[in-house]
């Protein structure tokens, strides 16, 4: 690595494609000769197996097989349901499923790993390591083995074929190591960390389990970024790699991408001066030694929790008539970076526009904005998807906060997250499934920012154009699907995604038309891949759910394959979860408190609390039930000190208040339904009646 230039040097780092010492040599490395590129190139499509989660190297989650098309595809249904894991029905099922040889191998959130039979839904071998269960999002298969992870801190060797441990190594010191998806490629497993200090992009030789290399998504002092940290903040920074790389062997290239920032507080950088460095970064790397060869950062000094931790998609591209070899960058700012994967330098301009500043949290001067705009607003809106709740503080994309929550759009949990994209190779569009979910941060915030009580949590599907960066089309879903939804393309022009009901649905690529819908029993949270057996596709999909955005999504252990001429029932339909994000406070009954809600006080087993609060629960009770043409009476005890309201919405209701200490306002609900309302003093505090 070069020596770090002297602080007063940092903006030195602030182009969007800084060039590592490395890529002269890179660029002078003649390619492999196209006999070996055949074989060990990152974006061939996916036939017969789908190996990878991610499908290829370039995570392009696409399959060259049709023999399901448009034309057939009302004869598709279930060949086998497996149920992986005697019918449980708890804990984060964010597995994707890989096809090798005829198997599948596939994990889930009690630990374990199965090898099951691709053409009949047998169960071939588990592996149970004992250590309790966890999220996990799918294994590696090279070499003859299966490789896992478990808690603990443990990277695992299975053989092919047994499910028999061949090696088994504990790493510790770089951060979780747990739920992200393994990468295997020539001899190397590639794993990447989570919730850590330090977060660490690790590569281990598959054939022990030693550590090959790691790199660190913190840089520290005399390594390049090292200046971009204040004073030691950089070895609580964050920057964990909680989502699996891509690879190009043709550039011996991994992409990693590094997730937000912290130092003691995702939503805090008063104490982190700088850009933060790995943090909320592209890092491409020397895919044996883990040497660095050039970064992107798409955030600088985050204090939104707006990591753009998606896999990196590689995509080759004709831009302006020339063919481009693309890396497809970003998820919650809503936005592609799209840039040449050899240099890091943006294919599709992108430009360092100003933005507001709060000297109190550092705030760096710019962001990076792609030409071409984004593909979901960046401001929250008074209709549509991207509504807000009233009486909170609004701002646009990287408005800065302190200890006032202000309401942002898109908010942490989406546009995409960490949904796994797909390239097709057919359309040449990139699919992306994302969330419209505003978020208000503040410092007063325990976690990495508010969803508010009753906003929409939907979603939908865009279809963008890499070579322009342009959205092709949007499609309108109820159910966001940033979190794991991912998308399977194939060269019939059909895309497949699972949704949080469970229904699997059918897509047209050349428009998001529904063409077929499958109701599979359990939320989905992973891709839906593809393979072939004996001359049969396949379409497989894991329905096991999960707990982000919807605490109440239908769980299971549902493994699922589909073929022409299936005929395995449907599961019954699940209750779905709920539409907006709701108040899990248990319902009480109006006759029970004389049908009356005290603004801004806690409610617990009877009691009215003595104590003015500005808590999402400060509603006393949160959660009231009346009958068809109750009268509700809103009271501000005369103890509170501050004036508070009752504003519901979005149905429009009422807006009762300000209401000063002491005084009361009543209303008669004369419509059944479940109405939400918040207060204008302390936005957060927030109720809802059911009228039956």
């Amino acid at each position: 690595m070069t020596r770090t230039p002297p602080r007063r040097r940092a903006a030195a780092l602030r182009p969007l494609f800084p060039i590592g010492p490395l890529l002269p040599l890179l660029l002078l490395t003649p390619l492999a000769t196209p006999a070996a590129a055949a074989a060990d190139n990152c974006c061939l499509a996916t036939t017969t197996d789908f190996p990878k989660v991610g499908g290829n190297l370039g995570n392009q989650n696409y399959s060259a097989l049709s023999k399901i098309h448009k034309g057939n595809i009302g004869q598709l249904g279930a060949a086998w349901l497996t149920s992986l894991e005697g019918g449980a029905k708890s804990g984060n099922n964010q597995s994707t499923a890989v096809a090798v040889d005829g198997v599948l191998y596939i994990e889930t959130a009690q630990g374990r790993v199965h090898a099951v039979d691709g053409k009949t839904g047998a169960v071939k071998w588990s592996y149970n390591p004992g250590r309790g269960g966890q999220t996990r999002r799918g294994v590696a298969v090279g070499g003859g083995k299966v490789y896992t992870l478990t808690t603990g801190n443990y990277v695992i060797a299975l053989d092919q074929a047994t499910g028999q441990v061949v090696w088994e190594r504990q790493h510790n010191g770089y951060g979780n190591i747990a739920k992200v998806a393994v990468v295997y490629h020539d001899g190397m497993v590639y794993v990447g960390t989570n919730d850590g200090n330090r977060g660490a992009a690790l590569a281990f030789h598959a054939s022990n389990g030693d550590l090959a290399w790691h790199f660190f998504g913190t840089a520290a002092p005399g390594t390049i970024g090292g200046d971009t940290w204040e004073g030691d903040t950089y070895l609580t920074g964050g920057a964990t790699p909680w989502i699996h790389p891509a690879i190009d062997p043709q550039l011996n290239t991994v992409y990693w991408t590094f997730g937000n920032v912290r130092a003691g507080s995702s939503q805090n950088g008063a104490s982190r001066g700088g850009q933060n460095l790995f943090g909320n970064s592209l890092v491409a790397m020397d895919a044996k030694t883990g040497a660095y060869k050039w970064h992107f950062q798409s955030v600088h000094h985050d204090i939104w929790d707006m990591d753009n931790v998606m896999a990196p998609v590689l995509a080759d591209i004709t831009v302006n008539g020339a063919a481009r070899k693309a890396v497809v960058y970003g998820s919650k700012t809503g936005m592609h970076y799209v840039l040449d994967r050899a240099t890091g330098v943006p294919i599709n301009p992108v430009d360092e526009r100003p933005v507001p500043q709060d000297a109190r949290q550092k705030t760096w001067p710019t962001q990076p904005y792609p030409r071409g705009g984004s593909f979901v607003p960046t401001c929250p809106t008074t209709d549509g998807p991207a509504r807000a709740v009233p009486n909170f503080k609004q701002g646009c994309l990287f408005t800065p906060h302190w200890d006032e929550p202000i309401l942002t759009f898109p908010g942490q949990g989406g546009g995409a997250d960490w949904n796994h994209q797909s390239f097709s190779h057919t359309t040449k569009l990139i699919y992306t499934g994302v969330g419209y979910v505003a978020v208000a941060h503040s410092l007063t915030e325990a976690s990495n920012g508010l969803r508010p009580l009753g906003t929409p949590m939907s979603g939908g599907v865009v279809a963008v154009n890499p070579a322009t960066n342009t959205v092709a089309w949007r499609k309108a879903l109820p159910w966001s699907v940033a979190h794991g939804n991912g998308i399977l393309s194939t060269a019939s022009n059909l895309l497949f995604m699972g949704q949080p009901d469970g229904t699997l649905l059918a897509m047209d690529a050349l428009n998001g038309r529904d063409l077929w819908k499958f109701q599979t029993g359990a939320a989905i949270n992973a891709s839906p891949i593809s393979y072939q057996i004996d001359g049969e596709q396949y379409i497989a999909v894991f329905a096991g759910g999960s707990g982000l955005p919807f605490a109440d999504a239908p769980r299971g252990d549902y493994l699922w394959a589909f073929k022409l001429g299936g005929t395995v029932a449907p599961l019954p339909a699940p209750k779905p979860p709920a539409l907006r994000r709701d108040i899990t406070a248990a319902a009480v009954e109006g006759s029970v408190v004389n049908n009356t809600i005290v603004l801004n006080r806690s409610y617990s087993n009877g009691t009215v609390s003595t104590v003015e609060l500005d808590t999402v629960n400060a509603m006393a009770p949160q959660h009231l039930r009346v009958p068809l043409g109750t009268t509700v009476t809103f009271s501000n005890p005369a103890t509170n000190t501050k004036p508070h309201c009752a504003t519901q919405f979005f149905e429009g209701l009422f807006n009762i208040g300000p209401l000063a200490p002491g005084q009361v306002q009543a209303y008669t609900f004369n419509q059944r339904g479940e109405f939400f309302f918040n207060d204008c003093t302390s936005p957060r505090a927030t109720g809802k009646v059911v009228v039956y």
